[in-house]
Order: structure tokens, then C-alpha cells, then sequence
């Protein structure tokens, strides 16, 4: 066989590359000596070691249990911890299960949150198939859409999140384009945005059920709402989630994860959906993986079981209440004289969104980026990543990519690093004011 024969890949593949994530890990193993405010990840010192062996322990002190944990699972994930999973709902809702008209029929456990938002765009969208975004929003979940050639269309936020009248006048316009009927989803991520660090506002969550059910004219429009960080609330109100106005049950499919407040390491997330879209995940996941880690699965359950959990993110938001504390001090002193910058401070999460004059650029070949890499040896993740822009679409009501944005983690670093970081990102950007 010739070896310079080409390989022909996927159609999929030619949608899939060059993916941002890929090109921030790269600079933070490839410059080690610069300060990540990019990197998502959780506070190292906090993860639950001790929790964790404490499961394991118990889990494994009994024969019994010890090997239904070594077994396989099933695609649907472990009985035991779908049950817990319903309580852990009720808990955090303030409703019973019957209330929010769900069973663990309802729940699919998947490895973390983000196979489960792959597993059901893989079910719900085709090519050209449109998902509707906030302006700006998690930039990964747009590697997934866009790795499935999904019309990413986006529309406008305010301090309250995606507003309402421009998710109408997007739908609106869509219908007077003949395009209504490709229209499967609206995605949100509803507590304390990855990125913006905002909030949907409770009226807004109450109005765009009923939005997606007065569109649903061809086809069911579902609301997909993205609850990663729900838990980490360090102040203010908590919510109630979009998923708990949902009086029929059929409008909005939720998903979290444990990755963020437990270990990204078991990577055991879940999904709560209507029946038939449970059963379109679990067949397309029986073709992936027959099943998420059933040991992951089996600890957890045990944490939850115990309540561990529950005292371990007790004491994580004061963690990350301190840091980002240290960080929004930190934005005050370095960047408060600095004209046209400005940020959010968020009341729970892992992210500060901050805004520059419309003259800076943020992105990867900016001057900014490539100074606070090179020389002042700090990263952050570029804000206009989080922005869709759908070439299809004419009409005004799609929302611009904006590209003098910057998304900020305080997850990862200790106080001392966000100090650091947050004061070579100014002098970074004092030099193009």
C-alpha cells in the first residue's frame, strides 16, 4: 500500500478542528511560567481527599458492594445513586419529586455534564439545525454545535441575562425566513454564566418556557439549561431553576455536574429529561460507552448517601467565596482608574467578566494577549470565544461578536496567584490605554 495515500476523514471532523480549548491548553503547557486566569478548573487544595478514601472505605468494606462497584453498570447509570440524584433535586428545588414530575426514569447519568450535552445534540440536531444561545456563552458547548454543523444563532443578554424580547424577535424573524421549523433548542446556563458570571433573572426563566412552547409550532422547541455552577452561590438569592416551571415536564431538559462541586476527577454528571429524550440519549450512549464508570458512580452515591457531600460544598463556597472576594479586590485596586474597563461581579461561580474600551482586542493574535502572554506572563480566556455568529441569518436582531471582553477564573489559582495575575494583566493592558 502507498504510503502517501490521504486519509479521507468524516464531514464531522472537517467541523471539529480547531476547537479553542485545544489551543488554551497548549499555551498553559507550553509556558509554564505564565499565570493561568483561563484555566476552569477547581481549587486543588480543596478537593474532598479525605471524603473520597472515606467513601472508598466504606464502599469497599462490604463484599457485596465492593464488587457490584467493579461490575459494569448500565447505560442509564446506577439505580441507587439515580434515586439520591432525585433527592439531591428535591433539596435543591424545595419541591418533591412528584412535584417537578419526575422519576429516576427522568435522570441519566453521564461522564460529567459535558457528555451529556454531546449525547443529546448527537439526538436532537442535524446539520443545519439551529440552537439559540445568550450573547456571550459557554464557548465549549459551541464546539459541540459546531462539531455537529448546528446554526449557532445568538441573542442579546442584559444584567439579567438572554433577553426575552430578542429571543422573540430572533424566533419572529426566523419564521418570516421559512427557517421556524429548524429551530430545536435553546440553550441556557441559567446560575452564574460560564462566562459572564450572570444570572438568568426568575422572571425571565418563568417567560422563556413559555416562549419556546408558544414557538413550538412545527416541531418542539426544548430549553436546555445548563446548572454546572448552581451550587457554588456565594451570595444573593438562590433561584429556582427554569426546569422547576416547567409544569408539563416536556419543555426543559436540565444538566449538572459534581465536576465543579466535588471532583472533576470521578466525572459523574447527569441529565433530567422528558422519557422519549431519555430513551434517544440511552441508545445513542449504549453505542458510546454502555455506561458511564460505575466505580465514579458508587462513590459518589456513597458521599451523597452519608451527606459528606454536603458538608464538603458547605465549606467550598467559603473557599470560593474568599477567592473570588480576592479577586474583585484585586480588579479595584489594579483596574478602577482605568477609563472604559469595567466587570462583573458575580454572586456565585467561578468566573469575573471584564470589559475593555472597544479599541482593545482581546483575542488570541491581539497585541493585548500576546503581551500579557510574552511578556507580563498571565493568560485569560478571550471573550469573543464566547460569541456565535451565524452567517446564515440576515436581519439585525442577531447579537455581534464583541471582541473586547476577557473571562477571568479564580478557580484554580491561591490568593496570592489571583493578586499576581490580576496585577500583570493591568500592566498588561495599562500599555494599550
Amino acid at each position: 500500500m502507498s504510503d502517501n495515500k490521504k486519509i479521507h476523514f468524516s464531514t464531522k471532523r472537517s467541523w471539529s478542528h480547531d476547537l479553542p480549548i485545544s489551543f488554551l491548553m497548549q499555551q498553559g503547557v507550553e509556558n509554564p511560567d505564565v499565570l493561568s486566569l483561563a484555566a476552569g478548573l477547581v481549587d486543588q487544595n480543596s478537593l474532598p481527599v479525605e471524603i473520597t478514601k472515606k467513601s472508598f472505605e466504606h464502599l469497599f468494606s462490604n463484599q457485596q458492594s465492593a464488587k457490584e462497584a467493579l461490575q459494569y453498570g448500565t447505560t442509564a447509570g446506577s439505580l441507587p445513586l439515580r434515586s439520591l440524584l432525585l433527592s439531591h433535586l428535591e433539596t435543591l428545588e424545595q419541591k418533591s419529586a412528584e412535584e417537578l414530575g419526575i422519576t429516576e426514569d427522568n435522570i441519566i447519568v453521564t461522564t460529567g455534564s459535558q457528555q451529556y450535552l454531546s449525547l443529546l445534540g448527537e439526538v436532537l440536531l442535524d446539520p443545519e439545525d439551529i440552537c439559540l444561545v445568550a450573547a456571550p456563552t459557554y464557548f465549549v458547548f459551541l464546539g459541540v454545535l459546531q462539531g455537529l454543523g448546528a446554526r449557532i444563532i445568538s441573542v442579546e443578554t442584559d444584567e439579567s441575562g438572554m433577553r426575552m424580547d430578542s429571543l422573540e424577535a430572533t424566533l419572529a424573524m426566523l419564521e418570516s425566513q421559512g427557517q421556524l421549523n429548524r429551530v430545536k433548542l435553546i440553550y441556557l446556563v441559567s446560575d452564574y454564566e460560564n462566562p459572564s458570571g450572570l444570572s438568568l433573572s426568575q422572571d425571565r426563566r418563568q417567560q422563556v418556557i413559555q416562549i419556546a412552547q408558544n414557538w413550538s409550532k412545527q416541531q418542539r422547541i426544548l430549553i436546555l439549561e445548563d446548572l454546572a455552577y448552581r451550587e457554588l452561590c456565594y451570595d444573593g438569592p438562590v433561584v429556582p431553576s427554569i426546569k422547576s416551571f416547567d409544569s408539563t415536564g416536556e419543555t426543559v431538559i436540565l444538566t449538572q455536574t459534581f465536576s465543579k462541586s466535588f471532583s472533576p476527577g470521578l466525572r459523574v454528571g447527569f441529565g433530567v429529561a422528558p422519557v422519549e429524550v431519555c430513551a434517544a440519549i440511552q441508545d445513542k450512549k449504549g453505542n458510546d460507552d454502555f455506561g458511564s464508570t460505575n466505580m465514579s458512580q458508587h462513590i459518589l452515591a456513597t458521599a451523597l448517601h452519608q451527606n459528606w457531600y454536603y458538608d464538603h460544598v458547605d465549606n467550598l463556597r467559603a473557599v470560593y467565596r474568599e477567592k473570588r472576594d480576592c479577586m474583585l479586590q484585586a480588579a479595584d485596586r489594579h483596574f478602577s482608574k482605568l477609563p472604559g474597563v469595567h466587570w462583573v461581579h458575580p454572586n456565585g461561580g467561578l468566573y469575573v467578566w471584564m470589559t475593555l474600551p472597544e479599541t482593545i482586542e482581546t483575542g488570541f493574535s491581539s497585541p493585548l494577549f500576546q503581551t500579557a502572554i510574552h511578556e507580563e506572563k498571565v493568560m485569560y480566556v478571550p471573550g469573543e470565544l464566547c460569541y456565535a455568529i451565524d452567517q446564515g441569518l440576515s436581519g439585525t436582531e442577531q447579537s455581534p461578536v464583541q471582541k473586547n471582553h476577557m473571562r477571568l477564573t479564580f478557580g484554580v489559582q491561591n490568593l496570592e496567584g489571583i493578586q499576581e495575575g490580576m496585577k500583570r494583566l493591568a500592566n498588561a493592558v495599562k500599555s494599550f490605554i
